[in-house]
């Protein structure tokens, strides 16, 4: 028997960080994102984000590489997007993706704040939010790709 805590905080962001994520299709989005992690072995904790990114707290399956999770939860849920919102032909994902690991002891506080994403966007631009996660999981980045 294996035993795993894979918690990760993933974010992405859409295509030109263009505001396609409206109050119209988040919910829903949010239930395909988390069907798809289901369906991958995984469970999702808690998924959601302001109109131009998305933050996902989840459990990956330990079978599974987080790139090949997000290899085909991108590609799969743009599709489900154009099907499902005909007027919603431009959208895409930009490439990439950034994720952390969460440990139990913070737990609760990532997901909280990934519950209050529309609020914290009210004062913290993606930018900036971005480098800010890169800076205290002590990545390394180029601004340049914020």
């Amino acid at each position: 028997m294996s035993y795993t805590w894979l918690k990760y905080h993933i974010v992405f962001s859409t295509k030109e960080r263009r505001p396609f994520l409206t109050p119209e299709l988040m919910p829903r989005l949010c239930e395909y994102l988390g069907g798809m992690i289901k369906t991958q072995g995984g469970h999702s904790i808690e998924i959601n984000g302001p109109e131009d990114h998305i933050h996902i707290v989840a459990s990956v399956s330990p079978t599974l590489a987080l790139a090949d999770c997000l290899r085909d939860l991108k590609p799969n849920s743009t599709n489900w997007i154009h099907e499902t919102f005909p007027g919603l032909r431009d959208f895409a994902w930009q490439d990439g993706y950034s994720a952390f690991t969460v440990s139990p002891s913070v737990l609760s506080k990532v997901v909280q704040y990934v519950k209050n994403q529309q609020e914290h966007h009210k004062k913290v631009s993606f930018r900036d939010e971005l480098a800010w996660l890169l800076k205290n999981h002590g990545i390394e980045f180029d601004e340049k790709y914020l």
